[in-house]
């Protein structure tokens, strides 16, 4: 099969560097969309240097000019969208009305892959203020996306690891303590965890796969579908002894909410319903839209091997 032609929007961010490194690994021709008014940050330019040094081709564009958007479009077959949508970093969602404006306009886009990556938005109708808005607005792109019959695959990715595992899934830590752990409730709600290099490896083999057009994809690697308490275990045997462990009520997690910002009120909202609602792993996925047995040969990191980083 002949590889595709590939922007990345966004290729500097947390994911967005990730995606561009599986692109070139997996044999595509592969354009990084920069802004001219990138200024003096330094560190992106380091990176997009790098990225041309491993051969990926850097085009400029801007949201704020149509035209550049159109005319780097146009260079590709297939588009991916890795802006953020997590409130305390850069919340940017709605931003991609514009590239879907210029998708649509070019003409030529075989797969447009927006930027979703987390819970899917269409089950999420639920979902409590203020995170609920970045459900709304990943449905407000669709809409846009379907009215305007691009072609498109949503992949949704569930817990990224670095922002759960790292912290044995606790709310705002990211190191893994070897002294103690609160558990969500009774620590056995199963989530989803998944290496971020390994979403951007799965992201890149749906592209162009017949199977997942205008489908909705899980990653849902098998090994990792885990509750709290069975990270905890395998931390535990990894370091070789048991933590203190103390439990928070669904109660006294929403209380936390009171006094925070409105990036960190929302961030507790996406954490409440994963750990304690389940909303990952409450529902069946059919086997034609599960990323790990359409892809068996991809071979994913599994949690004990993630943990092992931080000995």
């Amino acid at each position: 099969m002949a590889k595709s032609r590939v922007l990345i929007v966004g290729g500097t961010g947390y994911l967005g560097r990730r995606m561009v490194k599986a692109c070139l690994d997996q044999g595509h021709t592969t354009y990084v969309l920069h802004r001219q008014e990138i200024g003096v940050d330094i560190d992106k330019i380091q990176m997009l240097l790098s990225f041309k040094e491993q051969g990926a081709h850097l085009v400029e564009g801007s949201f704020n000019d149509h035209r550049s958007l159109v005319e780097a479009v146009k260079l590709v077959d297939v588009v991916i969208c890795t802006i953020s949508g997590v409130h305390i970093r850069s919340h940017q969602i709605l931003l991609q009305l514009k590239l879907v404006e210029a998708i649509k306009e070019a003409g030529n886009v075989k797969r447009f892959l927006p930027s979703e990556f987390g819970m899917d938005p269409a089950r999420m109708a639920h979902a409590m203020e203020p995170g609920r808005a970045t459900f709304d607005e990943k449905m407000v792109v669709r809409k846009a996306i379907e009215d305007a019959k691009i072609p498109h695959t949503y992949v949704s990715a569930n817990c990224f690891a670095g922002y759960f595992l790292g912290g044995l899934c606790q709310f705002g830590k990211i190191i893994p303590s070897k002294e103690s752990v609160i558990l969500s409730g009774d620590g056995n709600v199963k989530g989803i965890y998944v290496d971020e290099y390994d979403i951007a490896t799965y992201t890149i083999k749906t592209m162009d796969d017949p199977r997942t057009l205008n489908k909705t994809i899980y990653i849902r690697p098998p090994a990792n579908i885990l509750s709290q308490r069975e990270v905890v275990e395998i931390w535990e045997k990894l370091i070789g002894k048991v933590l203190d462990k103390s439990s928070l009520s669904e109660e006294d997690f929403l209380a936390l909410m009171k006094g925070l910002s409105h990036g960190h009120q929302a961030g507790l909202t996406h954490y409440y319903h994963v750990s304690y609602e389940g909303c990952l792993t409450n529902f069946e996925v059919e086997d034609g839209v599960d990323a790990s047995k359409l892809y068996p040969e991809v071979n994913y990191t599994k949690v004990s091997e993630y943990l092992k980083r931080y000995l």
